[in-house]
Order: C-alpha cells, then sequence, then structure tokens
C-alpha cells in the first residue's frame, strides 16, 4: 500500500491533497481502489455543486458494487476530472493522480488524518 506522506486522508479512504488553505484536489486512496477491486464506473458531481463534509458527492461503481465517495471537505466543486468518466480505471492504476474533483472555499474538514495514522488505522481495520 502506498500513503504519501504529503495528503490528509480520511477514515472513509477519501485522500485530500491542499494546493492552499482553501483549494485540494480530492480522490480514493490505494487502500480503497484496492478493496472495491476494477472500477468499472464513476458518478461524479458538477461543477459549482456544494460539498459537505462526511456527506456524499459521486459514487464509483467495480466489478464487486457501487460505493459512495464522501467528501472530506466543506467547499464547492471548482473543477471535474472528466477524465474519469472516460477511462475510470485511472483510478485503479494511479489512485493518487486519478482525483474526482478540485474543492474550493472550504470552510471545514472532516476529521482528517495525516499518513501515519491513517497508515494505521488501515492496519486496524485489515
Amino acid at each position: 500500500m502506498n500513503f504519501p506522506r504529503e495528503l490528509k486522508y480520511t477514515k472513509t479512504h477519501e485522500w485530500v491533497r491542499f494546493t492552499d488553505e482553501e483549494t485540494a484536489y480530492i480522490g480514493i486512496t490505494d487502500y480503497a481502489q484496492d478493496q472495491l477491486g476494477d472500477l468499472v464506473f464513476v458518478n461524479l458531481p458538477a461543477e459549482g455543486d456544494a460539498l459537505t463534509a462526511g456527506e456524499s458527492f459521486a459514487d464509483v461503481e467495480s466489478v464487486k458494487a457501487v460505493s459512495d465517495v464522501n467528501s472530506p471537505v466543506t467547499g464547492t466543486v471548482e473543477k471535474v476530472n472528466e477524465e474519469l468518466a472516460d477511462a475510470p480505471e485511472k483510478m485503479n492504476e494511479a489512485p493518487y493522480d486519478a482525483w474526482f474533483v478540485l474543492a474550493g472555499g472550504i470552510t471545514g474538514t472532516e476529521d482528517l488524518m495525516d499518513a501515519e495514522a491513517y497508515e494505521a488505522f488501515v492496519a486496524e481495520e485489515g
């Protein structure tokens, strides 16, 4: 498993890469994509949609199941990664490059963990 140190993580297995205090990319972790299996579809939000920390903003479909993707932050969708709609397998191939949305105007964050805490959380869960 890969746990990039510069990212923050959630207990529902999303990652956050802050570009500044109010802007961040959001995706799913290596652990999440591994547990889901081969991803075949992603349902993304629209630009301008509101994000609420802890609430679903997208979903992914794998060969196993459909799973919600929860927002780790409260803010607004500034940009959507349309590449994922055409190539959901990118989430399996490079989960830390395959971001879902760029969130802006971030005012709240869910309980985010650093890489060390997330790695320990995954070890307990596994």
